[in-house]
């Protein structure tokens, strides 16, 4: 009997390709919806407003320094962690209108319609990114460690959003609509919140700091303030993911990827039996 599958390598072609039409297509529908792109690149804007000046004045950083340079890199890991909500939402939505089902009957690749999805949160990823950098600029922040430590912290959080994103996918893909996806939005708070992206660990009760000691948000943003300089860089007796932040970032980051990417495929393939 003659083997009718296609190589491997037209396989991954295939997917490629179709997976790059489908980002053109959530790019093309953001440009039809103005509102929802302006809202994502003046939030962080306003966060730096909001923490940096009304809540900064009151918090004390440890071992000095200024705060909106303690700020920053808590600001940059809040934005990178939101990008599963944005993408659960869109793909709930796609799912609950009938989109994903007419994907499903056209002759393209399983994995294109998920790749598509978190393909164009990681190009408007790098928009908010490059938004929040010029507004951190502005209000007096900057990397002080040059050019390649910089370029190693904003790498670490392209790939931790990219992996995050599909934990949208597959999140979206779970839920019933997009009016659950919706109520589930505010809680990705407190997974913010409860870090040191905004106010040291230290003086949280013991169970308390141990969970934001250990959440990925507060490895990403130890990692940033070392490689950008800043001040609140971890140093003496830390919890493990603060004595390593880079690696449990890359680690969080593998870990993600490997559990959501066929969780995401399957349940993009179930959900039209």
């Amino acid at each position: 009997m003659t083997d009718l599958a296609p190589p491997l390598g037209h396989r991954l072609r295939w997917t490629f390709t179709d997976g790059l039409t489908l980002v053109g297509r959530e790019l093309g529908r953001l440009r039809h919806e103005p509102g929802e792109i302006v809202a994502a690149l003046i939030f962080p804007a306003v966060m730096v407003v909001l923490f940096g000046y009304v809540f900064g004045s009151a918090i004390q950083v440890p071992d000095g320094g200024d705060y909106r340079e303690y700020l920053m890199p808590g600001l940059f890991a809040m934005v990178t962690f939101s990008a599963w909500l944005g993408v659960m939402t869109r793909t709930a939505a796609d799912a609950s209108r009938g989109v994903m089902d007419r994907f499903r009957s056209m002759p393209m690749a399983r994995l294109a319609v998920p790749f598509g999805q978190t393909g164009a949160d990681l190009l408007t990823g790098l928009l908010m990114l490059a938004m929040m950098v010029g507004t951190g600029l502005l209000v007096g922040w900057q990397p002080h460690r040059g050019l390649i430590p910089t370029a190693q912290a904003f790498l670490l959080m392209i790939v931790l959003r990219y992996a995050l994103s599909w934990v949208g996918v597959y999140v979206g893909l779970a839920v019933k609509n997009d009016q659950v996806a919706d109520a589930l939005v505010p809680l990705g708070l407190p997974f913010t919140m409860l870090s040191n992206a905004f106010v040291p660990t230290d003086g949280m009760p013991g169970w308390l700091r141990f969970l934001a000691d250990w959440n990925p948000v507060s490895a990403l943003t130890a990692a940033s303030r070392d490689l950008f300089g800043n001040p609140g860089a971890p140093s003496g007796d830390v919890a493990w993911p603060l004595e390593h932040p880079v690696t449990t970032v890359l680690l969080w980051s593998a870990a993600l990827l490997i559990i959501f990417v066929p969780l995401s495929l399957r349940a993009y393939t179930r959900k039209g039996r």
